[in-house]
């Protein structure tokens, strides 16, 4: 596991619930069970704060990051859609959006990547189409310098034109073999678990599980099988993420500390070595 990716997880999972900061020796100690060292944990961060995801701060413990306000709008949504809780009605209309000139092979992937996570796919290379309308396109593609135009309607044509776009059968096959792979890991840790254990193997499942932000748009249920394995692999994650939380609740606590409210510190300089 990365630590950047381990540092989305841990905010999303565990800190905005706990005023969405904390120091960076807890930052350390949060992720030593993952395996990952104090130098990566500070790059990770510092990277972070470059990308606008952290903002420094100073707490009584000392040195500190806070998730910024993108990131706290971009876990807020990630989470409703990692945990499911918010079941978006769908009306028989696609958000299709048509960008114009995107400058460079670089920021060409990073916008492809970002409508992927989005839940859009390709019509043709500057056609995108989602089921569902995303809070986010402005932040993906305004920060790319992209302009864009967006529709929304119903489709007049073959839905297999559009639902083609995206790799259905692919994706159920990497939902079964995620079933199968986590059944044999939770059933190998079937034991009493020390609290520190609990947190890495609920952040391993969670990490895994969010992979699927990346390749499953949400597509409503209404255009999907109803054996489709997407549906039992949520129910295996819920049933053990569930199952886990108290004890990494725990750790996450014992880790933390008291934390009285920070002081934010808008133009202090990177702390990579605090």
């Amino acid at each position: 596991m990365h630590a950047r990716s381990a540092l989305f997880d841990l905010y999303g999972d565990h800190l905005l619930s706990r005023g969405g900061r904390a120091p960076v020796a807890s930052l350390v100690r949060l992720l030593e069970p993952l395996g990952i060292a104090a130098p990566a944990v500070r790059t990770a961060v510092s990277r972070m704060v470059r990308q606008g995801w952290l903002v420094p701060i100073m707490l009584p413990a000392g040195p500190g990051y806070a998730a910024s306000d993108r990131a706290r709008h971009r876990l807020a949504a990630s989470g409703e859609r990692i945990y499911r809780t918010r079941e978006v009605a769908w009306d028989g209309a696609w958000d299709v959006v048509v960008l114009h000139e995107v400058p460079g092979r670089a920021a060409r992937e990073r916008v492809r990547s970002g409508l992927g996570f989005l839940g859009y796919a390709p019509l043709a290379e500057s056609t995108w189409v989602g089921p569902h309308p995303s809070a986010e396109l402005a932040d993906v593609l305004g920060g790319e310098k992209v302009r864009w135009t967006r529709f929304r309607g119903p489709l007049d044509g073959d839905l297999t034109t559009v639902l083609d776009r995206w790799d259905l059968d692919g994706l159920a096959a990497e939902y079964r073999a995620w079933s199968r792979s986590t059944r044999d890991r939770m059933a190998a840790a079937d034991r009493p678990l020390a609290d520190h254990e609990a947190f890495a193997l609920r952040s391993t499942l969670l990490n895994e599980w969010r992979k699927f932000l990346f390749t499953d748009p949400g597509l409503p249920a209404a255009l999907l099988p109803t054996d489709w394995p997407g549906h039992a692999a949520y129910r295996l994650f819920d049933e053990h993420a569930d199952r886990l939380l108290p004890a990494a609740s725990r750790f996450v606590d014992t880790c933390l500390g008291d934390q009285p409210t920070p002081t934010p510190v808008p133009d202090a300089p990177l702390q990579e070595d605090a």
